[in-house]
């Protein structure tokens, strides 16, 4: 789906133009045409991105950003298959009708510096005390980051989230107690389960990275595996044994899609998952538990609570781009606090920390959910899987021993196999980074 809108004259919204006014200036972005010169006004600038709740958001307002740079502005919205395609088709041609592009900086940026497709936005992020990117959450900002250079914007922020029945049961605060409260609930006769969470190989070492903190383990540890480690086998064996006793039968099979209905239909007392789908639970045509329905922050381990705090979606610059100028002035304005603030305000959770300390951009989430994002936000860590150049071949060996876990079966001795895998695949993963 392309948008473009038609209308750059058109009213502006007064309350982000006032406090945006001083917002778009900034210094140039270095080398702003990748050749052939400047395109003609009537060119537009273009922006590749993912169909989501932000960049819909984002639409409504182009008209404004339009009459401030005079150019129009085509959005293509895309689905994340179509988005990857089109980076791989498009940016491997050096294709110069890509100027901002929608980015997972945990996935595909690695990637995208290797490959150069990435322009570097440091001076620009860091030299403008307007834009004030110290206001950035510290462990999105951190993850923007690759090899020293800022390549790109963090702009929606994703959790874990303890959801829970609350007409069951009280927030478990540490992993000791949602395990004893899972064992204790589940009752697999009457179909009722005591949690729920993603099984499937691949697709959970996303949510089992908060289990793996929490228990003081890590992915690497100074570039080695640490999967192997004490700590990340403790991790293992008890999501493992959480979904083994607790879960419902096939959970190696489950990714969000299969779990999420489990407790949306009220067959399960707990299931952590991404606090950006709480909306399911809220909604009666696919939820029997919108009423009882509670949000807790991620319980704490051995070693705290240490959940995921990442970007989920960030902004970057095509190198190609030959409206590299526009383009900064596009992330600059949609990123700005002003921005950030509307957006969080409609339920769209962003990545400054001035717009999580003020309780307006928070009223649309229901109480307890705000309290706990607003928690996790500041003690987070920043990554939710190796950073590496080949995400899904990483996940697909971390993954193993929690199969293994959830099946029954030992696991030391997989997570070891797995281990030795992990530490063979990082040194062939490095060489890739360095060629």
């Amino acid at each position: 789906m392309s948008i473009t809108s038609k209308n750059p004259t058109r009213r502006t919204f007064g309350k982000i133009a006032a406090g945006m006014a001083v917002t778009l200036g900034g210094a140039a972005l270095g080398g702003c045409s990748a050749g052939g010169g400047k395109p003609s006004p009537d060119t537009p600038l273009r922006i590749m991105a993912i169909n989501h709740v932000w960049s819909q958001a984002v639409r409504k307002h182009l008209a404004e950003f339009e009459e401030r740079i005079g150019r129009r502005v085509s959005m293509s919205l895309l689905t994340s298959d179509q988005l990857a395609n089109s980076y791989n088709v498009k940016l491997n041609a050096s294709a110069t009708d890509i100027d901002v592009m929608m980015v997972r900086a945990l996935q595909e940026q690695l990637l995208f510096a290797h490959n150069g497709w990435l322009a570097d936005l440091t001076g620009l992020v860091q030299g403008d005390a307007a834009y004030n990117w110290a206001d950035f959450l510290e462990a999105p900002r951190e993850r923007s980051v690759t090899a020293r250079k800022v390549l790109s914007v963090p702009v929606v922020t994703e959790r874990p989230l303890l959801y829970y029945r609350k007409d069951l049961v009280k927030a478990p605060a540490t992993l000791d107690e949602l395990m004893e409260a899972a064992l204790r609930l589940a009752d697999r006769q009457r179909n009722f389960f005591g949690y729920v969470g993603r099984g499937q190989r691949s697709g959970a070492v996303t949510m089992w990275s908060s289990f793996l903190y929490s228990f003081g383990g890590a992915f690497t540890l100074q570039g080695r595996s640490g999967i192997g480690r004490p700590e990340a086998i403790t991790a293992y064996e008890y999501y493992g044994r959480l979904l083994a006793q607790a879960g419902p039968p096939g959970a190696t099979n489950m990714s969000l899609e299969q779990a999420m209905p489990i407790f949306a239909q009220g067959k399960a007392a707990f299931y952590v998952d991404a606090d950006a789908i709480y909306t399911n639970f809220l909604d009666p045509k696919i939820s029997t538990v919108q009423d009882t329905v509670g949000f807790a922050p991620f319980p704490a381990g051995p070693a705290g609570a240490r959940p995921f705090n990442i970007p989920s979606w960030s902004l970057g610059i095509s190198a190609f781009s030959r409206l590299r100028d526009e383009a900064w002035q596009f992330i600059r304005w949609a990123s700005s606090p002003e921005m950030v603030r509307r957006l969080q305000a409609d339920g769209i959770p962003g990545a400054r920390q001035s717009a999580w300390s003020d309780p307006a951009t928070l009223a649309s989430f229901p109480p307890e959910l705000a309290r706990s994002m607003q928690a996790q936000a500041r003690s987070g860590v920043g990554l939710d899987r190796p950073d590496v150049l080949q995400v899904g071949r990483a996940r697909d060996i971390i993954g193993r021993p929690l199969v293994a876990g959830i099946l029954g079966q030992p696991v030391g001795p997989v997570a070891r196999e797995a281990d030795a895998e992990f530490a063979d695949f990082l040194i062939r993963d490095n060489r890739h980074r360095e060629a």
